[in-house]
C-alpha cells in the first residue's frame, strides 16, 4: 500500500494577544511513500514532520491537498477507516490495563463482518506479541515494563489489526542509546518481515539513515530533499541537507572560487572545473581529508582523538565556520599528535560547494578516483 501526499498544506491559527494571521506548518508538500518500504521523515524540531503524520492518519485535516493510500483519495476519511497503525512518542498504554488488554484494545472496537471472538483476539494479541518478542509479559501492566518493553507493546497494539499503513512518531525517543539501537534494529525486522507501509518520524539523522528504505528530509514545513539515505548524504541538494546529516557534522568554510581553484583564505585547496566565480559556502566531510606532507589545507593541529575504530583529527582554521575542524581517517599513525600542524589534501567527492545567498548547491566536475 503506497502512500502519496499531493501538495500537502496545514495552516493553524496565530496564537496570542498579539498574534495575527495564521501559522503554516505544512507548505505544498509532495512525496510518495512507496509499498512495502520504511522511509524516514526526517528533520530538526518544529519542522512540521508531526503535524505531517498527523494528517497522514487522520488526527489533522489538512487545509490544501491531498492524501492517497493505494489511488484512493482518504483525505476526508475519519482516522478508524483508513487502515492506519500509530505509534506515538509517549506510547499511550492504558495504565489499568494489562498488557494483553493494551494490544487486544483495538480489536474490540471491530463491527460487523470485522468482529472478532475473544479467542480469535487472544490470539491475535499473541501472534503480536511474539512479533516484538513479548509473549512472557501480557499478563503484567505497563507500570510493571521497562522503557523498551513499553514500546514493544505500543508496536504491538498498532501492528495487532495488519493496517495498511504503519506510522510511527518519534518512538525511541524515550529511550536510552543502548535500547535505542536495539529497538530501532528490531523495528527494522518488524516491518520488512510484515512488508507494512511504514513512515518513521524522527530529528535523528543516524537512526533514520540506518534503518530507512528512502529518507524525506524537511525544514520549516517545506520538503528540502528525498532519496535513499546514501544518495542523499553523498548528494545533498543544499547546505541545510548537508549539515543536517552526517556525524560528525559537515565541516563548512567560507571559500571563494577563483580560475577554477577553490581557495579557503589564501589558500589554493582544490581544483574545481565547472564551478561559477566567486564566494562559495565550501563543506568537507570528515571523511574528505587525507593528510599529505605537502597537502594545500594547512590547520592548526589542537589534538588528535583515538575512537577505537577511528580516529579523530582536531584541529582549527580561520576561514571554517566553526571552532573547529574534525577530520576522521581510519587509521593511527597518519598524523603526529605532537606537531604544531597538520596539512590535508581533500578528496573531490566529499568537497560540496553551495551559493553563498540561497545555499544550494553548486555543481562542479569531480574526476574519477
Amino acid at each position: 500500500m503506497n502512500i502519496q501526499l499531493q501538495g500537502l498544506t496545514k495552516r493553524f491559527p496565530a496564537r496570542g494577544k498579539k498574534a495575527k494571521g495564521e501559522v503554516t506548518a505544512v507548505q505544498n508538500l509532495t512525496f510518495e511513500v512507496p509499498d512495502g518500504l520504511l522511509v524516514g521523515l526526517l528533520g530538526p524540531s518544529g519542522c512540521g514532520k508531526s503535524t505531517t503524520l498527523n494528517m497522514i492518519c487522520g488526527l489533522e485535516t489538512p487545509s490544501e491537498g491531498k492524501i492517497f493510500f493505494g489511488g484512493e483519495d482518504v483525505t476526508a476519511l475519519p482516522p478508524e477507516r483508513r487502515g492506519v497503525g500509530m505509534v506515538f512518542q509517549n506510547y499511550a498504554l492504558y495504565p489499568h490495563l494489562t498488557v494483553l488488554q493494551n494490544i487486544t484494545f483495538p480489536l474490540e472496537n471491530l463491527k460487523g463482518a470485522q468482529k472478532l471472538t475473544k479467542a480469535a483476539m487472544r490470539a491475535k494479541a499473541e501472534e503480536a506479541a511474539a512479533l516484538v518478542q513479548i509473549g512472557d509479559l501480557l499478563d503484567r501492566r505497563p507500570q510493571e515494563l521497562s522503557g523498551g518493553q513499553q514500546q514493544r507493546v505500543a508496536i504491538a497494539r498498532a501492528l495487532v489489526k495488519m493496517p495498511r499503513v504503519l506510522l510511527l512518531d518519534e518512538p525511541l525517543s524515550n529511550l536510552d542509546a543502548r535500547l535505542r539501537l536495539q529497538t530501532r534494529e528490531e523495528i527494522c525486522k518488524i516491518q520488512k518481515k510484515t512488508g507494512i507501509t511504514t513512515l518513521f518520524v524522527t530529528h535523528d539523522q543516524e537512526e533514520a539513515m540506518s534503518i530507512s528504505d528512502r529518507i524525506v528530509v524537511m525544514k520549516d514545513g517545506l520538503l528540502m530533499q528525498e532519496g535513499a539515505p546514501q544518495a542523499v548524504y553523498d548528494d545533498p541538494a543544499n547546505l541545510f541537507v548537508a549539515k543536517f546529516l552526517g556525524t560528525p557534522p559537515i565541516n563548512v568554510f567560507g571559500g571563494e572560487v577563483r580560475g577554477g581553484m577553490l581557495y579557503l583564505g589564501d589558500q589554493a585547496v582544490l581544483a574545481v572545473p565547472g564551478a561559477p566565480e566567486g564566494p562559495v559556502w565550501a563543506g568537507v566531510r570528515p571523511e574528505g581529508f587525507e593528510p599529505q606532507p605537502d597537502g594545500p589545507l594547512i590547520c592548526a593541529l589542537s589534538r588528535v582523538e583515538v575512537l577505537g575504530r577511528d580516529v579523530s583529527i582536531v584541529c582549527t582554521h580561520p576561514a571554517c565556520t566553526a571552532d573547529t575542524v574534525r577530520a576522521i581517517l581510519s587509521t593511527r599513525g597518519q598524523v603526529d599528535a605532537g606537531a604544531a600542524r597538520v596539512r590535508f589534501a581533500l578528496r573531490p567527492d566529499k568537497v560540496f560547494l553551495f551559493d553563498r545567498d540561497e545555499e544550494r548547491r553548486i555543481p562542479f566536475d569531480v574526476p574519477r578516483r
